[in-house]
């Protein structure tokens, strides 16, 4: 137990602080709020109007920044395949097969369900 005493230590170092930075800043912070404090921020840019109801929100950005996240992913895992392709066995090949297998079907659903068609 004397080996993990600096690990919890420095673990309730760390909650001390974030739970007495969020109180310190409820305490000392102003709390004079008015409708430019409660507002979206666009960039600086004013904010374009909503409907009464909500309106639709066009979830297209995510879908791209998804998809680049998944493929992102994909490279990370084989660059290092790539450097040790020499030392691999048949078993580090198939085992790459079968991750990009997973990954074209990734991709396939991806494009059947119109994900990459830009309108």
């Amino acid at each position: 137990m004397e080996l993990y005493t600096p690990v919890l230590a420095l673990a309730a170092l760390a909650a001390l602080f974030a739970v007495g930075s969020i109180v310190t800043s409820m305490v000392v912070g102003p709390s004079r709020y008015n409708r430019a404090k409660l507002d979206s921020y666009e960039c600086g840019i004013e904010p374009t109007p909503q409907p009464l109801g909500g309106g639709r929100f066009p979830v297209k950005y995510y879908t791209v920044a998804m998809t680049f996240i998944i493929f992102d992913v994909e490279i990370m895992f084989l660059v290092p395949w790539a450097v040790y392709f020499d030392q691999l066995s048949w078993a580090g090949l198939i085992a790459v097969f079968l991750f990009l297998f997973n990954i074209t079907l990734a991709y396939a659903y991806e494009w059947r369900r119109g994900g990459l068609d830009w309108d």
